[in-house]
């Protein structure tokens, strides 16, 4: 847990005080999906209403893959990557310790970086998680189509089916059409969950376990987190204390906020 000492900077005391009504019916109205944008809140009880039968699906995937691969290309964009990348690199470190390597890609229109990602797995096993909503989004569909070319071209299109796997939406979008003709392995992106949100669904947890990260543990310390912060207790629950200094601060000429790591494992976590 990161803690920060805002003592120095606010009245602590007061901010409790002044803001104690506000998340008590802020708290309310997330539990009971009461406040705007409440269709946007299904990431407030994952750690306890996920998918029991994709989960055990996702984690004999994800040994299929690194008992058979190398490398796993994850194609995905703003949260469909974000969450995975900060997870792996905060917990397992910067450089590869095992049998497979995640290689992100689908969030930049850079050619030379596209270009040295394909040259680099041209001549080793490759896996693909293909990420995307809509199946839409431009920078992911480019570099999915690059790298499914190049997948097909090497092992054959029936191989390339087995070694492809998208989450998307449950039932409609250019994505889920294309898995449904190809017979990709398809995981559900809920849709009351925001990308940015969604780590602890299939878009973060299939990437997690390829890592070689335990989700069942991740998700058993989510559930703990959960049963610990949501209350609105603001004198003993840090996060609302976070957020309550940050909004004060914001409306007493303090509008920026420094976020900032100097461990480089960290980096993902502070984008």
């Amino acid at each position: 847990m990161f803690k920060v000492d805002l003592s120095n900077a606010v009245d602590i005391n007061l901010i409790n005080k002044s803001y104690k009504d506000i998340v008590k019916t802020i708290n309310e109205g997330i539990n009971n999906r009461s406040l705007a944008g409440n269709d946007y809140l299904g990431w407030a009880d994952l750690p306890l209403n996920y998918n029991k039968e994709e989960f055990e699906q996702i984690k004999k995937d994800a040994k299929y893959v690194r008992d058979n691969y190398e490398v796993l290309i994850v194609a995905g964009i703003g949260g469909s990557y974000l969450g995975a990348k900060c997870a792996i690199d905060a917990l397992n470190g910067l450089k590869k310790k095992d049998n497979i390597e995640i290689i992100f890609v689908g969030n930049t229109f850079s050619p030379n970086y596209i270009h040295q990602i394909l040259e680099y797995v041209k001549d080793k096993k490759f896996a693909i998680n293909v990420i995307s909503k809509s199946g839409t989004t431009t920078e992911t569909s480019i570099s999915f189509r690059l790298f499914k070319q190049l997948l097909e071209n090497k092992v054959g299109k029936e191989n390339a089916r087995k070694a492809i796997f998208a989450t998307t939406d449950r039932s409609k979008g250019a994505l889920k059409q294309l898995a449904v003709n190809e017979g990709y392995q398809t995981y559900v992106l809920p849709d009351d969950v925001g990308g940015r949100y969604s780590v602890l669904t299939a878009v973060g947890l299939f990437p997690l376990a390829v890592a070689g990260i335990d989700i069942d543990e991740l998700m058993q310390g989510a559930k703990d987190a959960y049963y610990l912060y949501n209350n609105d207790d603001i004198e003993n629950n840090p996060c609302y204390q976070y957020a309550c200094t940050r909004d004060y601060m914001y409306h007493h000429n303090k509008p920026l906020e420094m976020f900032v790591f100097y461990e480089l494992q960290y980096s993902a976590l502070s984008e």
